[in-house]
Parts: structure tokens; sequence; C-alpha cells
């Protein structure tokens, strides 16, 4: 007669490991589904009863819009590029100078807006404001461009501002002459219609952000600290409404930035004893260096998504897809890794999952027969908020795993700091407002930034930075950032404009309404 126990022990153990799994699994999937049925993270303050302001309203008549789209088209026929740190167009920027004096006389010569040259061609406004308890904040934009040659294939001059088919091109439409037009035509109006802020505020104009931003943003940033100024918020270009770009989601997206990628760049370099094609050596600098660099590519940084603001923005986002992507989205605590692993397979969505490695630069070899003694690569990176620099210096140091390639940080700085977007949060609800006071049907969302810009020299004037301007990305325009045919619709500089002029008139306000949700109803 055979032993039956052990048997049937284990039958049992394996049942009850099935039995807890499955519970297990119907329990994850019971708190899952009850999210993605309860929550929604959008309603915010939309329903709270915000504080009253007398907001003066703009209309735009047609001659008033003829006039407002002269000035932008003249701003952009002025090259004002930055072509290296040390070397811009100042021609250009000094006429650039000359016109904004011109096109808007109002700013600068009222009695509550005090202007000022930094480093020679950046600008510097303060706006008075009646209230000097309420703390001030800054709009931010930039007068430079990146070069750009009709030789590229544009379908109009880069400077010529022509406009086809409702549509202004030129190099600085999007970036960010739009901006900053569309912040001091707001001004100018707001200043003719006797308008008056209760909350000071700043307006910076940089003349070099494309190549850094170390004259212009960080000179103004140098003279607020020089005067102990504090800043509630700042808000500088980034993200944008998308229209169209995100498959599958219902309706247009506004992305407000609340952070930017770290950068680096990291030279790589081999050096051996020269020699002639003809008796090579078993390793040559060129064939050391390239395996380094393939094994930089083919082990990519890590899979990071879920671990920063990235969160925010697919949680924001989730209520206007459908299933099973809304299930996915609300349930990022389960769901990352899987949503992670799909983001990955294209460039544009993998940026969001990892600190991004781009191998930009490789320079060896002076003559075909000989065996060059140098070998050098360069390699950039854009840093996944979960990250630091020195974390990401440690990886290539060990994914390259070879003394003879000497590994140099020649420049970088962390991710910038995650800015609030709670409903505590003034600067980021104030935006949002006037976002959906203007666009109803739009989702706003947090998101990052994957490239940099000017305000991330303000880190140590505020606690919370946006990057966001409502000019409307559809399908492809993402390419024109840079590249060829930039353009934005003379309908889209116009909404600019309005929204700049309602923002400044929804800061006057002393303080955010108190959630809807914590307000007790009968």
């Amino acid at each position: 007669m055979t032993d039956s126990g052990p048997k049937l022990n284990t039958f049992k153990c394996l049942k009850i490991i099935i039995s807890s799994f499955l519970i297990a699994v119907l329990l994850l999937l019971t708190i899952a589904s009850i999210r993605t049925l309860s929550l929604d993270v959008n309603v915010g303050l939309q329903l709270a009863q915000w504080e009253k302001t007398n907001n003066i309203s703009l209309v735009i008549g047609h001659r008033q819009r003829e006039e407002l789209l002269a000035h932008f088209k003249e701003a952009v026929r002025i090259p004002t590029v930055s072509f290296s740190e040390t070397e811009s167009n100042t021609t250009a920027l000094l006429e650039f100078d000359r016109f904004l004096r011109k096109a808007f006389p109002t700013v600068f010569s009222s009695s509550l807006v005090r202007h000022e040259l930094v480093a020679n061609y950046s600008h510097l406004f303060w706006v008075q404001g009646s209230r000097s308890d309420l703390v001030p904040y800054l709009l931010l934009a930039h007068i430079d461009v990146v070069p750009a040659s009709e030789s590229d294939g544009w379908e109009a001059p880069p400077f010529s501002a022509k406009e086809m088919d409702g549509f202004i091109y030129g190099r600085g439409t999007m970036d960010d002459k739009g901006s900053l037009m569309g912040i001091l035509q707001a001004l100018e109006y707001l200043l003719m219609k006797g308008y008056a802020p209760c909350r000071g505020f700043y307006i910076g104009l940089g003349h070099d952000e494309e190549v850094g931003g170390y004259k212009g943003a960080m000179n103004i940033v140098r003279e607020l600290k020089l005067r102990g100024v504090q800043l509630s918020f700042v808000l500088d270009e980034g993200l944008a409404v998308l229209d169209g770009v995100i498959s599958g989601l219902e309706g247009p997206a506004a992305l407000i930035g609340i952070s930017e990628k770290g950068s680096a760049t990291v030279k790589l370099s081999v050096f051996m004893v020269p020699g002639h094609s003809s008796m090579p050596p078993r390793e040559t600098s060129i064939g050391i260096l390239a395996a380094a660099v393939k094994r930089l590519e083919e082990n990519p940084m890590p899979r990071l998504f879920g671990h920063g603001p990235e969160h925010g923005t697919f949680e924001h986002l989730a209520h206007k897809f459908g299933l099973p992507m809304k299930f996915i989205m609300t349930n990022l605590w389960l769901f990352a890794p899987l949503l992670g692993r799909v983001l990955e397979r294209k460039p544009d969505t993998n940026a969001f999952v990892r600190t991004t490695t781009a191998v930009t630069m490789f320079n060896a070899g002076v003559k075909v027969n000989i065996i060059p003694s140098l070998a050098e690569a360069y390699v950039n990176l854009r840093i996944h908020s979960a990250q630091s620099l020195q974390e990401v210096l440690d990886l290539i140091q060990s994914t390259v795993g070879d003394q003879q390639v000497k590994i140099e940080l020649v420049n970088g700085f962390d991710p910038l700091p995650v800015s609030s977007m709670d409903e505590k949060s003034f600067g980021f609800q104030i935006i949002k407002k006037t976002v959906l006071d203007m666009f109803p049907t739009v989702t706003v969302a947090p998101g990052i930034c994957i490239g940099n810009t000017d305000s991330r020299h303000f880190k140590d004037l505020t606690n919370d930075i946006y990057r966001f301007a409502p000019v409307w990305f559809k399908p492809g325009d993402a390419q024109r950032f840079h590249g060829i045919n930039e353009r934005i619709s003379k309908k889209n500089y116009e909404e600019l404009v309005v929204f700049y002029f309602s923002l400044i008139q929804n800061c006057d306000i002393q303080k955010l309404p108190e959630p809807h949700s914590s307000i007790h109803e009968l």
C-alpha cells in the first residue's frame, strides 16, 4: 500500500497557492476598476467659487488685428539669430530693441512700467502693482532664434513672415516670438484701457536662450537677486496645446510643463600610439571607441516611467481615453512597467521613459593609410527626473567598462525640480483657469519638457516654474520646431495675445478658492 499523505499535502499546498493568487488578482482588478470609475483629478477648482474680479474684456477689431499682425510679422523679419555662445547677430538685436519701443509706445511710456536693458540686449520690465503684499510673478520669453536657411527646404524664406493659407511662416513664429510679442501686446492693450494691476509682475526677455541663456537670463536673475526679489511663479515657453497628436486621446490637451529633463554632454576618447595601416595592431583607437559607443546604444539607461512627472500627465489625461487605455492609465501603480515597455518603442515617447543617450559627434583619423592616435565621440544625454547627473555618469562608466576609454563630463546639470500642481498651487491653477476659460473643451495636464529653457536659471527665485504657451500643435508641427517651415496661424497668434491679456488680470486675485470637494454643502 502506497503512502498518499505527501501527495495529498502537496496538492493542498498547490491549491492554497493558486487560490491565494486568484484572490490577489481579483482584489487587484477590483481596486483598479474602482479607481478607473472614480478617479477624476481634473475637477480641481473648476467648480469652486473664485474670487470676483472686474476683468476687462478684449475685443480685437479689424484695424487692431491688422496692426498686431503687422507688428508680429515685423518681429519675425528681424533675424535675431544666436549662432553660438560667443556669436550672435547683435545688429539684429539692436534693431529689435528699436522695434519694440516703436511697436509698444504705451508700455515704454507708462508710469506703471519700469524698463531696463540687461547685458546690452536683454530686457527686464517691472509692472508695479497696487498691492505690495501680493508676491509678484514673472512672464518669460526670448528674443533670439536658431539659424535657418531657405536652402534647407523652406516653403517661404525663413525671415520673410510670409502669409500662406492663414499661417505666418518664419523662424521664431513658434519659438519664441509668438509668446514674446503676445505678452507685450497684451500689456499694451491693458495699459491703453487704463488697467493697473493689483499684483505686480516682471517681464523678462532674454537674448541668448538658444545657446544657454548665460548672458541674458542669468544676468536678469542676478539683477533680481540683488534686489531681493522672490517670485510666486515663473511662466516661460515649453509645452503647448496638442490637438490630434496623442493617439487615442479624445480632444485636445494643454500640457503645462512642471519640470525639465536634465542635460549632459559627455566626451569619450581613446589615445593610442599611431601607426601605418599596413601593420595594424589588434585594436585601434577607432575600434575601441566604436565598441564603447555600441555598448552605450545597446544598453539604454534604465526604464523609469512612472517615477517622474509623467505619472501625473497620464493620470490627468486618462479620462479622455477609451478602454482599455483608461483602465491602464488610471492605474499606473500597477501598469507603469507595462506602459513603459510600450512607450519605449518610439523615439518621441521613449524620451518620457528614461534618460536618453544620443551619440552626436565622432571624430578620428586624418589620412587613409594612417592609424590615428586619437578617436573622440560626444554623447548628449537628457536626464530623466528620477535620476541625477552623477547616477548617469556612473552608469556610463559601468556600461563602457573599458579603462582605455577616457570619460569626461563637458557640461551638464541635474533635472529641474518638479513644480507644484495641486489645488493650492497658485501659478498652475491660474494658468489652468485661463486656458479653460478660453478653451473649455481642452483637457489640462501637467507635463515635462524634454528640452531646456531660460526658466531653469530662475530656480533660486521661486519654487514654481511653468513652461507653457497656448500654441496649437497638430500632427507634424513638432518637427517645425527648430526645423523647416516653422509657422503659426494668424488666429493662434491672436489667441496668444488674449491668453496673456486674461492671465495678467487673473493673477490679481489674492488667493485661490477652497477646492470644491472640501466645501461643506447641506
